[in-house]
């Protein structure tokens, strides 16, 4: 199943943050709190870590790009458990 990973909301007046890094590339395998990118705000840089296990599937958005709190920024196909 795909799941997105949304741009935090770190504080209540956070409107937005810019993506400074990508720390896995598309394909690779991501664990439930791995840490998937970067993003600064006007008042630090923080790495945003996955919810989900499974592969990051696509990146929506550059190294570079502001983007919309609770915006998706990347998907992730999750793993299925086997039954």
């Amino acid at each position: 199943m795909e799941k997105k990973l949304l741009m935090p909301k770190l504080r209540p007046e956070m409107e937005k943050a810019v993506l400074c890094a990508w720390l896995k590339e598309v394909g690779d395998e991501i664990k439930s709190g791995e840490p998937v990118y970067e993003i600064e705000t006007d008042k630090v840089v923080t790495q945003v870590e996955s919810s989900y296990d499974g592969v990051l599937k696509s990146k929506l958005y550059e190294e570079g790009d502001t983007v919309d709190v609770l915006l998706p920024v990347a998907l992730v196909e999750e793993k299925q458990e086997a039954v």
